[in-house]
């Protein structure tokens, strides 16, 4: 916070200063009483800028200065407000009212008007702004001065959020408005294109507006294998999940966690997809170490007070990754990738990560790789196109799986358990008459 703190501070720093040239500025059109004082040090400026060639520069609030003005933001019309009423107060004494008044006498009153009209002639001779331009001009200033204030604000808000941006969660949120596709494929698989096996786990059947535990495996040796990262260099993985909801499902308020699930969920937050599905939410990227095994808690809904969810089976879809992705968003290869040769011929040259292959026409095709690769071709060895030549650094990759649960309504429970109860005193009343019935045919000899 220490930037914007200075930011601000040379702002309204700029705003004073320019506020005490706009004071200036305004006492230029200060009516004065007539008598030796009459010559103010504003008078005798705008009677000598006649003379003087460099006056039109100076003279007035020149655009110039409205710019500057907007850049310095809010802060310089609150300053400049302050040096009006500041530089009214001060001149107090000085100051004839213009308007018509019982005290001021008809000779007077012709005085003051010629006074005004001369002032504006010399105004307008040295190339000053008249009152109504110069008060047009403080329109456009506080109007750039409030663009300029949203500017820095979005332009803050975009900076802040930069280091974020790069985490996969967001690539899918920026690029998909629904994850999953028609085909049924979650979308991660678009760019993280190895397939690694996923796990979830869930009750068989839950009944509304509880919170339930769904739990995803996304195994991998994470104390082990690195990845390379993008300055090519190895670092541990990462790992992070999707859960695709019924409609109307929810992730569990905090409010309502038990303290037993809250243990269980490590710290670990969820989010919602994006406001338009809710029923949709991600986690991650966290640390494989200690999220392999990842806890969601679902709210679920109840069709008593919502008329779009039914009471039955419904689908869970999770997704869950680890590691990078092979495919940024925009189509370019990311460096956690395995390259393959682009030529057939022999490898003439390896600079770096620059790779030459000559072909038997004398063409050489030169192959640029990423940082982190490992070359494993060497000069002088032939090489076919496709060939690797690099060894593949992934080790991570995505899995997806659905499953099932039934959204249960505590009356047909109770119509079970009595239709259930019903049946078991049927049975026992017809045993019973059975067993009645034979000993009635032994008493009569049968």
């Amino acid at each position: 916070m220490a930037k914007p703190a200075s930011v601000v501070g040379t702002a309204i720093f700029g705003a004073a200063a320019v506020s005490a040239t706009i004071g200036a500025c305004s006492q230029a059109f200060t009516v004065t009483s007539p008598g030796p004082a009459a010559k103010t040090a504003v008078e005798r400026h705008f009677l000598g800028a006649r003379s003087t060639a460099e006056a039109p520069a100076g003279a007035g609030l020149t655009l110039g200065a409205g710019t500057a003005l907007a850049a310095a933001g809010v802060a310089v019309a609150s300053g400049m407000r302050r040096s009006r009423r500041n530089t009214a107060g001060k001149a107090a004494s000085e100051v004839v009212p213009v308007g018509m008044s019982s005290s001021v006498t008809a000779p007077q009153q012709g005085y003051f008007r010629d006074q005004l009209v001369a002032r504006r002639a010399e105004l307008k001779e040295s190339g000053a702004p008249s009152p109504e331009e110069t008060d047009d001009h403080m329109k456009e200033i506080e109007a750039y001065a409030k663009q300029a204030l949203a500017g820095a604000a979005a332009a803050m808000v975009f900076t802040s959020s930069m280091e974020s941006a790069v985490a996969y969660p967001i690539f899918a949120q920026q690029n998909y408005a629904n994850p999953r596709e028609y085909s049924g494929k979650i979308v991660c698989a678009n760019c993280h294109l190895a397939s690694k096996l996923t796990e979830a786990r869930i009750p068989q059947s839950v009944l509304p507006d509880t919170i339930f535990k769904a739990q995803i495996d996304i195994p991998a040796k994470y104390g082990k294998r690195m990845q390379p990262i993008a300055d090519g260099s190895k670092a541990k993985m990462n790992v992070g999940a999707i859960a695709i909801m019924p409609e109307g499902w929810r992730l569990a308020p905090k409010d309502r966690l038990p303290k037993v699930l809250k243990k269980e969920m490590k710290g670990l937050s969820w989010s919602p997809y994006s406001k338009e599905y809710p029923n949709i939410v991600v986690a991650g990227p966290v640390p494989g170490e200690t999220f392999e095994q990842m806890v969601l808690p679902i709210l679920t809904p109840d069709p008593n007070t919502n008329d779009k969810v039914f009471f039955g089976k419904g689908f869970i879809y999770f997704g869950g990754n680890r590691g990078r992705g092979q495919v940024y968003p925009e189509g370019n290869q990311s460096n956690n990738n395995q390259f393959f040769a682009e030529a057939t011929g022999k490898v003439t040259a390896i600079d770096g990560l620059s790779v030459s292959i000559t072909n038997k026409a004398g063409d050489v095709r030169t192959q640029q790789l990423l940082p982190g690769a490992d070359i494993v071709v060497e000069v002088g060895e032939e090489v076919t196109k496709g060939d690797p030549i690099t060894t593949n650094p992934n080790v991570g990759g995505f899995g997806q799986i659905e499953t099932e649960t039934i959204l249960q309504d505590m009356n047909r429970i109770y119509a079970y358990c009595g239709i259930a109860f019903s049946l078991f005193i049927c049975q026992l009343t017809l045993v019973l008459k059975k067993k009645q019935f034979e000993k009635v045919q032994l008493a009569e000899g049968f």
